[in-house]
């Protein structure tokens, strides 16, 4: 007989994937989540609920603020979590989650706005909706169409990439 079907618990941070832009010298803020209006867009059937924890780039994110996604991930109920997160700092919030037990986590990002066109972040996103539902406990990260564990991918910001450590 199937499993029935979980609930998937989506945190998210902020990150390039909700920025907005308003002018051409870079001026953004990080503006609502847009996950929510992905997944209706393409009319996800698998349940899921949105918590906002924050609306900020991760080269701003403070070690409290880690802590405190490391306690809403731990407090869930749900065991399969999904974070929106800004890239660079992606790995290290993966490294603060490592320890949690009977959880798949896995974390996504885009690297360019999902207002943009031509955007990764609808790819990302649906991309990292499967993984976490397919994959077993563990803390993950989700890019450039490759799931990689937490303890084993950097972001080559030279290709623009997030690749396994080896390389």
């Amino acid at each position: 007989m199937p499993e029935p079907e979980t609930e998937i618990q989506i945190f998210t941070t902020g990150g390039t994937i909700d920025k907005v832009y308003f002018d051409a010298r870079s001026k953004y803020e990080v503006g609502d989540p847009q996950i929510t209006s992905i997944l209706s867009e393409v009319n996800v059937s698998v349940p899921f609920r949105v918590e906002t924890l924050f609306r900020k780039d991760s080269l701003d994110l403070t070690a409290d603020d880690r802590q405190l996604i490391r306690s809403r991930v731990a407090e869930s109920t749900s065991q399969r979590i999904l974070i929106t997160h800004g890239t660079d700092t992606m790995v290290q919030t993966a490294g603060v989650l490592a320890d949690l037990d009977r959880k798949v986590v896995v974390l996504v990002g885009s690297l360019s706005p999902a207002r943009f066109k031509g955007t990764d972040a609808e790819f990302n996103i649906g991309f990292a909706l499967a993984a976490v539902q397919l994959l077993s406990d563990g803390v993950y990260i989700a890019m450039n169409g490759r799931v990689f564990a937490h303890n084993a991918v950097h972001k080559n910001p030279e290709q623009n990439r997030f690749e396994p450590l080896n390389n």
